[in-house]
């Protein structure tokens, strides 16, 4: 045999062994193979049952936020019925628990009040961050065995000091409230609608300490909390927090679907967000801004309470000339007001959105003109 036979058999011959070879599998690392084990719904400390939830006083993250890596399928089969939308929480969750421990690391007790603010901060800080905890761990078990569960990536903050974490964290926390009387909107389970509004009555709880505490307004928000029905919406527009590339590659896209909207806010110049107040609008990022058809009347839809009131807009000389409209008057300056600009009246379906939610504190005023 010739010398070029015998090289080209034994070429073939390798090909062979590697087409018959199974899969290597990847080589897992510690942390990896340790957050695996929370597969297990009896793993570790129980939310509601373990003090470690509310009464940890370390710097270091509390369990399960130490282990930060995904958690695999442990079983084949169709996803449960309730699983995208705990998979979108989850992963929201991350953002808000790693807002909060970040916060843990940077400061310390000596930071909050030499700002000014009472010496219980920092430990009710870390307080509301073992809760945040606990939800993770609430989350995770509420997802099915045969689907993943999302884990954290990076995020960025733009927080420096204690005002602009707490001020922040306010928006943040009211924004999570009206997101879950949109989100126990998707889910099917009346167990997953029970556990929603569990987590969304503990949020309130952190909102009112922020309001009575930090604030010093007053916490009650009027009869009724805002009603925002497009939950991925809200999701959707906190992106901006998560460092591009950065996810597992095992995680789902967030929020999933994602409508992509653009963002939706008021003009710099803004000097006041209460009802009655005539704004500029603005939608942040120069690469998404929306699309107006020509001859097509648009609106923006103000969510309140459980109202909303539609409000048209002149859109057919942006973005030459800005886009002018007066907040509805009939609200109460209460609790927070969601905007989206819609191609459809009240905003009836998801799809006619095609900017925002724009989230608008009524209290405490000054910061809905600064975060909005």
């Amino acid at each position: 045999m010739g010398a070029k036979y015998l090289l080209r058999a034994c070429a073939l011959a390798s090909l062979g062994a590697i087409a018959l070879s199974k899969p290597v599998a990847p080589v897992r690392s510690a942390a990896f193979l340790e957050a695996q084990k929370l597969a297990d719904p009896s793993y570790g400390p129980v939310p509601g049952q373990d003090p470690i939830f509310n009464t940890y006083w370390g710097k270091a993250p509390t369990w399960p936020g130490n282990l930060t890596d995904p958690i695999l399928p442990t079983k084949k089969g169709p996803p449960g019925v309730d699983d995208q939308v705990w998979q979108n929480l989850l992963a929201a969750e991350w953002i808000i628990f790693e807002f909060y421990q970040q916060a843990v690391e940077m400061f310390n007790e000596s930071s909050f009040i030499a700002a000014g603010m009472p010496n219980t901060t920092y430990e009710r800080v870390k307080e509301i961050r073992n809760n945040e905890a606990g939800h993770l761990r609430i989350f995770q078990n509420q997802i099915s065995e045969t689907s993943v569960k999302p884990g954290a990536c990076k995020y960025q903050f733009p927080y420096k000091d204690p005002q602009s974490f707490l001020a922040l964290g306010t928006v943040l926390e009211i924004s999570s409230m009206a997101f879950l009387t949109g989100l126990v909107q998707q889910v099917k389970l009346n167990t997953a609608k029970g556990a929603m509004l569990a987590i969304a009555e503990t949020e309130t709880r952190h909102e009112v300490w922020a309001l009575m505490d930090i604030w010093k307004v007053n916490p009650l928000g009027g009869p009724s909390d805002t009603v925002f029905p497009y939950a991925n919406e809200v999701l959707g527009s906190t992106g901006s927090l998560v460092v591009p590339g950065s996810c597992p590659k095992e995680n789902p896209e967030y929020p999933s679907p994602n409508q992509h909207l653009p963002n939706l806010g008021a003009s710099k110049n803004t000097k006041s967000l209460a009802p009655g107040s005539t704004i500029d609008l603005a939608f942040g990022d120069p690469t998404n801004q929306p699309k107006f058809a020509k001859g097509k009347q648009y609106y923006a839809v103000f969510f309140h309470g459980v109202a909303n009131i539609s409000v048209p807009i002149e859109t057919c000389d942006w973005p030459q000339k800005n886009i002018t409209v007066t907040i509805p008057p009939q609200f109460e300056e209460k609790g927070v007001i969601a905007a989206v600009v819609a191609d459809t009246p009240g905003a009836p379906t998801k799809e006619t959105v095609i900017a925002g939610p724009g989230i608008i504190l009524e209290q405490p005023e000054p910061l809905g003109v600064k975060l909005l």
